[in-house]
């Protein structure tokens, strides 16, 4: 019997132990009881888990060949540091990710030649039509965000990402319960349930993205997913004309841990899909398995607006792609003040009127 008293309750995480006079442990915090058969089998299937096993290759990127780069130039931002590639033929004056003047600093060298690009299916006329679309309707704008001059500034920007492929063995185990309520004449009575349930299976992964820049917000990158990596290319300089190029910042063993996350977090969710007929599930232990890890540098296409309204700065993300568009939006105070009087208005004549009709039909 030794190491009974390091058992924990299943139910609410409390320290157990041998109640005597029952002959059974008891949970002193939750008074539930558990026959020892049972417990000890909870307790083999813990000391079974398995603790997570997330390893890469990591050798994205290829090398640059002779004469690639001759005809691209760097341009750094000196109010962010952002650093962006282009064609010789680019007239950048203004930085994409905080709209300050950007300088020229010459022939571009030094960094890993990516895998992959996706090029820019939506040319800058969708992109207009995607910020006005996303602006309609919108009551409590400010006027000035409907102003056509501010459209002009959206440029189109290829984002560094690592896109990671892997497959996935993973074994999930959560804590379930089913809930059964009767009454008589002189009780309700509930009968509460804790179940262990198990999942286990195998998943693939292919092209997990994690943002590769730290002035794009992963938040702002990942709200405007997904990209079709089926329309990927391999890279040729020639997709970069007339477009800028971020220059990737984070590298891909630095962001290994957020596509463990995410990888992680996916494999969670399709699991606990499975797991019906339970009135409240939560998972208690999920230990994955990686197998071919590997990651591949890709650029993908997006639309970027940068501006500002009363000293605080906005920006909108467009899907270069699918046209998905994304960013928050201002209010303006003195609509926002008339629309809270118009619904005070609107609620407090519903309130009348209901009063007024229950009222009418004696029941207030």
């Amino acid at each position: 019997m030794a190491g009974l008293q390091e058992y924990k309750c299943p139910c609410c995480g409390g320290a157990i132990a041998f109640d005597s006079t029952i002959q059974k442990m008891k949970c002193p915090y939750c008074d539930t009881e558990f026959e020892m058969d049972a417990l000890k089998g909870y307790d083999a299937e813990l000391q079974d888990e398995e603790t997570d096993s997330m390893e890469w290759e990591t050798a994205a990127g290829g090398e640059w060949g002779e004469g690639e780069t001759d005809g691209l130039r760097t341009y750094v931002c000196k109010s962010c540091g952002g650093e962006i590639v282009g064609d010789a033929n680019t007239a950048a004056t203004s930085c994409p990710f905080c709209d300050n003047p950007i300088v020229m600093m010459g022939q571009f060298s030094g960094s890993l030649k990516p895998d992959l690009i996706i090029p820019f299916k939506l040319d800058k006329k969708a992109a207009k039509e995607g910020l006005m679309k996303h602006l309609a309707g919108k009551r409590l704008l400010p006027k000035i965000f409907k102003d056509q001059n501010h459209i002009d500034e959206i440029k189109g920007v290829y984002v560094p990402f690592w896109l990671f492929d892997t497959d996935v063995d993973a074994k999930v185990r959560y804590k379930a319960t089913k809930v059964r309520t009767w009454s008589d004449s002189d009780y309700n009575y509930t009968q509460t349930s804790h179940y262990m349930v198990h999942r286990g299976g195998s998943v693939g992964f292919e092209y997990v993205p994690v943002d590769g820049s730290t002035k794009m917000a992963d938040d702002l990158m990942e709200s405007i997913e997904p990209f079709n990596c089926g329309e990927a290319v391999d890279f040729q300089t020639a997709y970069l004309a007339g477009y800028l190029a971020d220059k990737y910042d984070v590298t891909e063993e630095e962001s290994i841990d957020r596509a463990n996350e995410r990888v992680k977090k996916s494999t969670e969710q399709a699991f606990a899909e499975t797991v019906i007929g339970y009135d409240t599930v939560a998972a208690e232990n999920i230990s994955v398995q990686f197998h071919g890890g590997k990651a591949k540098y890709a650029l993908y296409p997006v639309w970027l607006l940068n501006t500002t309204w009363n000293g605080n700065k906005y920006t909108f993300a467009m899907n270069g792609q699918t046209g998905k568009f994304v960013g928050d939006l201002p209010v303006d105070k003195a609509a926002a003040t008339r629309w809270t009087l118009v619904l005070a208005g609107a609620f407090t004549a519903l309130t009348y009127g209901a009063a007024t009709l229950l009222h009418f039909l004696g029941l207030f």
